[in-house]
């Protein structure tokens, strides 16, 4: 039995807005396949192309955070937030981006049991608090990030890629989303 991509309605890629269906072929063309939430968000054109574009500007900075990092970021907070969708799709890139098969397990279970560095521990340390305390922020972590060497832009980019993929947690959550087949085996063997 197959799995419904989402409970809400799925539109035919075919009459979608020309904008999102060159979106979604380059995407297929470069992984091989249409990841299951760019068919999910397509019913609400206006959502999907905010989404897509708050997203790519988080994640494919070439500055401040590494893409590696900006992924570990979502695989933890995704893991804390308890989203099956987003541990396995961006545990698929953080294990391509770390050249690393193991991170993403690690990191989605409980990344403080996980081989990082001290600053990828400040970074997810902060991540954490913003997925699930923000209110309870104050200066002694920023003093901390400061301390591991990040900038006011790298503090912000934790901050915001933890709290945008909250909502996305939660959207991929009441959407019952599931994880397209392939996101299980990419990056699990070293090249």
């Amino acid at each position: 039995m197959t799995q419904p991509i989402s409970r809400f309605a799925v539109p035919d890629i075919a009459t979608l807005p020309d904008d999102m269906r060159a979106m979604i072929v380059a995407v297929q063309e470069k992984s091989g396949f249409v990841p299951n939430i760019f068919l999910a968000l397509a019913h609400r054109p206006a959502e999907f192309r905010a989404f897509f574009a708050y997203h790519d500007a988080l994640m494919d900075k070439d500055e401040g955070l590494s893409r590696a990092e900006r992924e570990m970021i979502v695989v933890a907070t995704s893991g804390l937030n308890r989203c099956q969708y987003c541990v396995v799709a961006h545990g698929a890139i953080l294990r391509i981006r770390a050249k690393n098969p193991l991170i993403a397990d690690q990191v989605a279970v409980n990344w403080r049991k996980a081989a990082l560095s001290d600053r990828q521990r400040a970074m997810l340390t902060f991540a954490e608090k913003v997925a699930l305390a923000a209110d309870r922020i104050d200066d002694a972590d920023h003093a901390a990030l400061a301390a591991a060497g990040f900038s006011a832009d790298e503090v912000w980019d934790i901050a915001a890629i933890a709290a945008f993929f909250g909502l996305s947690n939660r959207l991929v959550n009441t959407a019952d989303i599931p994880p397209n087949e392939e996101f299980y085996l990419l990056g699990r063997v070293p090249r």
